[in-house]
């Protein structure tokens, strides 16, 4: 196998300079993803189609001969079925690509398949019954967390430098914080989801990337983030490339901690150390850090949650059953997601549309009053370390309905109003599993995330790869 790299400017670094060329990076990726089979962490493959495309000459983007995958939700890859992690749309082959996909192979990216996710994201573990189980490389009998959890799988066992990723209610920054990588949410508006308009899940969902490295995700933001003409939502324009502000040491940052859930949950006594240590590594390096509590109304937070999440699955679901032409049956949808999506078909009125609209507007608000007084919030990112796999079974709605809350009680607020948030890790747990301390800024402010994260990763970096991969 070829040489494995540190991340994604390392591998494009390695291509450039002719040490290795871009089809045997490609080969190379292809051979790790069948050799680790087993995470299933790859759901759907175009390898020979991305060889053709190597061969053909990739553009001569920043990023010219990196592989990488494609989440299976949201986003389109042409010729590739977009499952959404769910029987009812199996085999649903997309003919064109999303423009995110568009933009990273402008950027010289080689796309090499589909990473897995849970049913239509509904899980911050993924365990779709279509596809199966993916496997956390850190300890297999363990959850990689989710939706995203293919791809945290796959970046953290070196299949591919980064992967794309999308956030609903931290389903990037979840799985960052299982198998130990970093993962930014953007704000609300910051990447097109052309051509999927899903204008109620688009206030809280976000496209971005998993990585290892920091300046790997400040570089994929600057790729994908250009406003795309006729957006409805857009985030304030940065003022300089994202990768200049990763770059730049930040300038003396008031951060709050909390670490006590809104909801008032339970927080792991490990996971409130790993945090106090990150606060306690922000003052060693100049950074004022005081002790807070969160501003927000948990319920207010997560009734426009629901509903939003909720309007969007009716949505979904009767267009998929209109292109089909049938009715719904009893084995198309998980029963956690049937649970959903039939409590929202008897009770969903336009009033509760406007209402869930207004909740998370409100949130923002809420909020949005700590940043008179802080630049950051810093908060766990996982109230608990990370699970099982079966632990978060949505076959069983009672289940789901006990425990699903607990695993987004710090990252979901981060959706519903909009801000950038941030998972790096935080050290290990007792058994030897991820930790990961979480960072929110106020609407448009990825640059000083990105700044302290670079600073975080430099003062104490962590490892790129699971143990048994590295």
């Amino acid at each position: 196998m070829t040489p494995m790299y540190d991340d994604a400017i390392a591998t494009a670094a390695a291509i450039r300079s002719g040490e290795v060329s871009a089809r045997e990076v490609a080969e190379d990726a292809i051979a790790r993803i069948e050799k680790h089979s087993a995470l299933n962490a790859v759901v759907a493959e175009r390898f020979e189609q991305a060889l053709a495309e190597v061969d053909a000459g990739l553009p001569a983007g920043p990023l010219h001969g990196v592989p990488t995958l494609i989440k299976d939700l949201g986003m389109q890859v042409a010729g590739l079925p977009l499952t959404r992690g769910s029987r009812l749309w199996d085999g649903d082959v997309q003919a064109v690509d999303s423009e995110l996909v568009r933009r990273y192979r402008a950027a010289g990216m080689v796309v090499l398949g589909m990473s897995n996710s849970p049913e239509l994201g509904k899980n911050a573990s993924t365990e779709p019954l279509l596809h199966g189980p993916t496997r956390n490389p850190w300890a297999p009998t363990h959850s990689p967390g989710g939706s995203s959890g293919g791809a945290a799988a796959a970046v953290s066992a070196g299949l591919v430098p980064v992967a794309h990723g999308n956030d609903g209610g931290g389903s990037i920054r979840i799985p960052a914080s299982a198998c130990g990588l970093f993962g930014l949410k953007p704000s609300r508006g910051r990447v097109t989801s052309y051509p999927v308009a899903g204008m109620l899940a688009a206030p809280l969902s976000v496209n971005h990337v998993l990585t290892r490295s920091v300046r790997d995700s400040a570089l994929l933001l600057d790729v994908s983030s250009a406003p795309l003409h006729g957006d409805a939502l857009a985030a304030p324009t940065p003022s300089s490339p994202f990768v200049e502000q990763a770059a730049t040491a930040p300038l003396r940052l008031r951060i709050g901690l909390a670490v006590e859930r809104a909801d008032g949950g339970e927080v792991s006594p490990e996971v409130v150390a790993a945090v106090r240590s990150v606060a306690a590594l922000c003052e060693e390096l100049g950074h004022v850090v005081e002790e807070t509590t969160l501003a927000h109304d948990h319920e207010l937070v997560m009734s426009g949650f629901a509903t939003l999440m909720g309007v969007s699955l009716l949505s979904d679901v009767q267009h998929r059953l209109e292109a089909l032409g049938r009715e719904l049956r009893d084995d198309d949808l998980e029963p956690f997601t049937r649970m959903i999506h039939d409590h929202y078909l008897a009770t969903m009125t336009p009033v509760h549309v406007y209402d869930g609209l207004a909740a998370v507007q409100q949130a923002g608000w809420q909020l949005g009053t700590m940043f008179s007084s802080y630049d950051l919030l810093l908060t766990p990112t996982l109230p608990l370390p990370v699970p099982e796999l079966g632990v978060l079974d949505t076959s069983d709605p009672a289940v789901m309905w006990q425990r699903g809350g607990d695993y987004s009680s710090f990252t979901a607020v981060a959706n519903a109003t909009g801000m950038p948030a941030m998972s790096l890790p935080a050290g290990l747990d007792a058994a030897g599993l991820p930790l990961g301390a979480h960072f929110i800024g106020d609407l448009g402010a990825e640059g000083t995330l990105l700044a302290l994260a670079t600073q975080l990763e430099a003062a104490r970096p962590w490892e790129l790869l699971a143990p048994s991969y590295r």
